[in-house]
């Protein structure tokens, strides 16, 4: 969580818990399933008997008419008898699922046409997983998923693109923020609703800053500013290290190694991302990417740097900057867990070091761009047989993304509103206003140059692929050749973009 008002933390936590890092991160900025280099596959499903299951079609980039695709027949929940239910798999837990129970609550009892039942499914993993894996009979109405399961989820078919909603009710996605509603569109179609929106953000220790003569309202923006701001940290003695970083393949080994790419204003892979033409190989084996897996090899190896590993806890990174006998002065980490940190110092986690002592700026990377991929979670309309289901998903849809609710969901959680409106309403525009730090993700994202490498890459095996990059990165940082890593690394991918093609041509 990025923000937390006083109104929804339960209680200040005393630790940062597992479970709410865990549950503060999404997708781009997950922590979720923390530690597993080896993800599942998004290959082929069970099937269940007498059931239709979620198969795998051909996909393309091409534009794809709407009309071609399943509609959203919003005049059958005119239609119904009576109240209708609605299944919302979802991958919010602790403080976030709290929000999320409470805003959904708000909304069964503001009308009598839709009931919301959330079921909470673990995490983005396993909701993803569960979702390739259910019959037809068998699945929600509403999937909550991760930008890198855009592709695999479109070519499922099996979902109603948002798109078809958002035309049959007249729509008005003016103050939608286009670059999260990009992340989640391919074929020219919208195919989800961009929900809670995170991106990964440097977090400092001002003390230890200041302790080291660098001042804190400046912050490193470029990958050489971070090198030096850590040299002058060593130097110093102001803590024994100035950066922690993860291998894992939702964080520092996968996700950050695709926003370095943006920031380097390369692509990850090629068709423009996997955007203009499905992908056939990975670029990160090239020389942009064995410059940013050595310099990383260099901070660790010089004593600048600590490897905290997998950080199978979700949490690792964070407590280094905690730990009083082997401290780390920064790191990156999502967004979405800024609440968590502060409420954490603020229970007295880190003798000496307080939830103002810490401050947050745009994740430093090559060339110093603030430019950020959007990660988080979006809205999937499953196209089930039941009309009035399908057009009661999207009324709830259409609720999530509101104004007043993207206002309020944003001061609960620290997520980045998708609302541009929200930031005129309190409680959100208030929580912006006292603290600064909150908003940094926000200008992050309006920050971002409209650039194609900007949009993220789009590819049917991405966290598999992640996998595999945390895996390289895990053995450079143990001494492996970078270029070597690497290649291996991107001929593994290539191979499951291959396969992954060959399941849809079949």
């Amino acid at each position: 969580m990025r923000r937390h008002t006083p109104r929804v933390l339960p209680t200040a936590l005393a630790t940062l818990t597992v479970a709410s890092l865990v549950a503060a991160c999404g997708g781009g900025g997950s922590l979720q399933e923390a530690g597993n280099t080896t993800v599942a596959s998004t290959a082929a499903p069970t099937t269940v008997p007498g059931e239709t299951t979620t198969t795998v079609a051909p996909s393309t980039t091409v534009a794809t008419p709407l009309d071609d695709l399943p509609t959203c027949p919003l005049e059958a929940l005119e239609a119904a008898d009576g109240p209708v239910e609605i299944t919302f798999w979802h991958g919010m837990t602790a403080d976030l699922e709290v929000a999320l129970t409470r805003l959904t609550d708000e909304f069964n009892a503001s009308q009598d046409r839709v009931r919301v039942v959330l079921q909470n499914q673990g995490g983005y993993e396993d909701v993803l997983d569960k979702y390739l894996q259910s019959g037809s009979n068998s699945r929600p109405d509403l999937v909550q998923a991760p930008e890198y399961a855009v592709q695999v989820l479109r070519d499922s078919q099996s979902f109603v693109p948002v798109e078809a909603c958002m035309v049959a009710a007249d729509f008005d996605a003016a103050n939608l923020l286009p670059t999260t509603l990009e992340a989640y569109s391919t074929e020219g179609v919208q195919w989800a609703m961009p929900f809670n929106v995170s991106n990964p953000i440097l977090y400092v220790n001002e003390v230890a800053f200041l302790a080291a003569g660098l001042d804190p309202t400046d912050p490193p923006s470029s990958l050489e500013e971070l090198r030096a701001a850590s040299q002058a940290i060593v130097d110093s003695g102001a803590a024994q290290y100035g950066f922690a970083i993860d291998t894992n393949f939702d964080s520092g080994g996968g996700w950050f190694i695709e926003q370095w790419f943006a920031k380097a204003g390369e692509f990850y892979a090629d068709q423009n991302n996997g955007r203009q033409a499905p992908a056939t190989r990975v670029l990160f084996g090239g020389p942009a990417g064995v410059e940013i897996y050595t310099f990383l090899q260099q901070m660790v190896n010089d004593g600048l740097a600590v490897n905290v590993g997998d950080n199978a806890s979700g949490q690792d990174t964070f407590l280094k900057m905690a730990d009083p006998n082997d401290r780390a002065a920064m790191t990156i980490g999502t967004s979405a867990a800024l609440g968590t940190v502060v409420a954490a110092l603020g229970g007295g986690l880190a003798p000496g070091l307080g939830p103002d002592d810490v401050t947050v700026a745009h994740m430093p990377g090559p060339g110093g761009s603030q430019s950020v991929l959007i990660g988080g979670a979006s809205l999937w309309v499953v196209d089930g047989s039941d009309a009035a289901r399908v057009a009661a998903s999207w009324e709830y849809v259409s609720y999530l993304v509101s104004a007043a609710v993207q206002s309020d969901w944003a001061a609960s959680t620290g997520y980045v509103p998708v609302n541009e409106g929200a930031l005129a309403l309190d409680p959100l525009a208030a929580t912006y206003a006292t603290d600064p730090r909150y908003r940094v993700a926000y200008d992050s994202l309006l920050g971002t140059p409209n650039e194609p490498w900007n949009v993220g890459a789009l590819l049917g095996p991405q966290r598999e692929i992640r996998a595999l990059t945390a895996q390289a990165l895990a053995a450079v940082l143990q001494g492996a050749d970078p270029a070597e890593s690497l290649a291996d690394a991107a001929g593994k991918a290539d191979g499951l973009l291959a396969n992954y093609a060959a399941l849809q041509a079949g």
